[in-house]
């Protein structure tokens, strides 16, 4: 075997062992249908959380898209010390989900869900289902609130109760653009075939 069809066999195979994540946003993140179209295992992911924890799809789109613009790998950016000097990320978010390392654990430990991953869709929406019921327990937030749902996903539970986001008028307007996206993903995907 030549060198040239030996590199181009190996470069093949490492190409697909990528693990088939998602580390691009859809093409058209303002229309549900055409997200699911696209990306037809989300209709699983979605399906399954909201079987599993009652949470509606377009409740969790809209949390994502306003977290991670539906891609996989998202990171926090890094912080700089003097403007050029990295310190590390703002946060360890990561994933669809931007969930924290710490509240990721807890997920996993307490769904038996060891192997549960931030970059697959279907554990970030799994543990976004996990979240919001555990939200609606503390904070009694409806499952479909997605604007509450978000300032508790964003503040935490403890700093939702305490009503830590009301002084912040940034996050309150974010709120409410994910309760605005919520209500436009319902519609849409009332309306798509894919979807139904």
């Amino acid at each position: 075997m030549s060198r040239t069809l030996r590199a181009m066999v190996i470069l093949l195979l490492v190409a697909s062992c990528g693990g088939g994540r998602d580390t691009t946003a859809p093409r058209s993140l303002d229309n549900a249908c055409a997200i699911v179209t696209e990306r037809p295992h989300y209709v699983r992911a979605l399906r399954a959380t909201e079987r599993n924890w009652g949470v509606p799809a377009h409740v969790t789109m809209a949390t994502i898209y306003q977290e991670s613009k539906f891609i996989g790998n998202a990171r926090t950016p890094f912080r700089y010390v003097l403007g050029v000097l990295p310190m590390g990320r703002q946060s360890s978010a990561y994933g669809y989900s931007q969930a924290l390392d710490a509240t990721w654990d807890e997920y996993k430990q307490e769904t038996g869900r060891r192997f549960a991953k931030r970059d697959d869709i279907r554990d970030a929406t799994d543990f976004m289902g996990w979240y919001m019921n555990k939200t609606r327990e503390k904070n009694g937030i409806p499952l479909y609130d997605a604007k509450n749902q978000y300032l508790a996903y964003h503040e935490g539970h403890t700093g939702y109760s305490r009503g830590s986001y009301a002084a912040k008028a940034w996050l309150m307007r974010v709120a409410g653009e994910v309760g605005a996206r919520s209500e436009m993903y319902r519609a849409q995907l009332q309306t798509c075939r894919r979807y139904r």
